[in-house]
């Protein structure tokens, strides 16, 4: 009973940075398809909010861990307070960045923000020699990596699709050829994906066979009978681009509730510890998650997105660079396949920064004018400080605790 006040208190803190997830990470999965018109704002906030919480309440990672990722040495905090202090501090502290991000239209990494919110209270109490430094060189490697991977693949894709149907001598016929190949390509990443990040599998190929392979010759045979039936001959480049307008609302709709099963534990994972230290008296390593805190999550996420999402929406769907369907689809597709590849081979990466490099390639592969570099330039420092602005804010909220505690 005597941790019970603090166990209030870090459900409602969770539930701010739920909130602030939403609002600013969850929009991403929607912002390409709003830039490129597929769907309007209003559609997109109902559409990820239902997706984020379905993909938090019944995807979401049953056990996560209390201390973030191993980015901190946890065999150096024993005492319960610590660990307490630390979770409403590391909360805090991402929480508030992620608001400050967020007002600015800035598409920011939460993983990293919890990240920076867990190194702030951990330095404070037992110092440098407490961070997982290996860890960090790898966080630091995600904000390089990530960005560079999403826009080489996308511009590769986009060059793809535009020479095999767009630019072809004639579009009608290669749209009929091509267009249920790149459709059929996205649902083999999309299915595989699933399996991997959504139903949390560990074999590559078992993902591909299992649910790769069938969702992309069912998604082919889908749009090649559309593309015999509906496609307009008298604007074959409107047709193309209305066929990929469709597939982009079903690949953004996949990012959402993806990003709902995986992200969910930024905000839940410090929750999840100080309620196993309320019920149980202790913090292990790994720690059972209820479902009712994951519906929280869940719950403030959706939220964040239909109140406060189309801040970030707007930055990342219409400000770097001008996107039409096709583009859209390329940038959904080349970031959906580039965390499937790492996510395989264990390589540190963020998703966010994947999708603005990814935006950033398809831009590049109209030319370095068709992108806005003050907004790229604005965007990648607050990558930079995400990590030490929360570690800052996170120091001192502790250290306030710890006084007043």
């Amino acid at each position: 009973m005597l941790w019970d006040p603090w166990l209030l208190i870090t459900i409602a803190i969770g539930l701010f940075m739920a909130w602030a997830i939403g609002a600013n990470d969850a929009a991403n999965s929607m912002s390409t398809a709003v830039g490129a018109g597929a769907i309007t704002p209003r559609q997109a906030v109902i559409i990820a909010g239902v997706l984020e919480f379905t993909g938090a309440y019944f995807f979401g990672k049953t056990v996560t861990e209390t201390i973030r990722k191993g980015i901190i040495d946890p065999s150096k905090i024993n005492d319960p307070n610590v660990l307490i202090y630390g979770s409403v501090a590391a909360l805090l502290g991402a929480t508030l960045w992620l608001l400050i991000a967020t007002h600015y239209g800035l598409p920011v990494s939460t993983t990293h923000s919890i990240i920076g919110g867990i190194v702030g209270y951990g330095i404070v109490y037992a110092g440098l020699s407490v961070v997982n430094w290996s860890k960090m060189v790898q966080v630091i490697l995600s904000w390089i990596l990530s960005p560079i991977a999403g826009a080489i693949m996308a511009f590769i894709v986009f060059k793809a699709v535009t020479k095999t149907v767009l630019q072809s001598k004639d579009p009608i016929k290669s749209a009929k050829q091509w267009s249920p190949f790149w459709i059929g390509l996205a649902f083999v990443v999309i299915g595989t994906m699933f399996y991997i990040k959504v139903l949390h599998g560990k074999s590559l190929p078992a993902g591909i066979l299992k649910y790769g392979i069938p969702a992309g010759i069912l998604a082919f045979l889908v749009s090649f009978a559309l593309l015999q039936i509906r496609f307009p001959k008298v604007n074959p480049y409107l047709g193309a681009e209305a066929i990929f307008r469709r597939v982009q609302v079903i690949t953004s709709g996949y990012v959402a509730l993806a990003h709902g099963a995986n992200d969910v534990a930024n905000a839940v994972g410090p929750v999840a510890a100080v309620y196993t230290i309320a019920t149980m008296g202790l913090a292990g390593a790994k720690v059972p998650v209820p479902k009712w805190i994951l519906a929280l999550g869940g719950l403030g996420i959706a939220l964040g997105v239909l109140t406060y999402g189309y801040k970030v929406m707007e930055t990342v769907g219409k400000k770097i660079t001008e996107l039409t369907n096709t583009r859209g689809f390329s940038i959904d597709f080349s970031a959906a396949t580039v965390v499937l590849v790492a996510s395989w081979l264990g390589m540190p990466i963020s998703t966010t920064h994947t999708v603005v490099g990814a935006v950033i390639g398809v831009g590049l592969a109209r030319g370095i004018k068709a992108i806005n570099k003050d907004i790229v330039r604005d965007i990648i420092i607050s990558w930079f400080v995400t990590v030490p602005v929360a570690a800052i804010i996170s120091a001192v909220i502790f250290k306030a605790l710890m006084l007043v505690g």
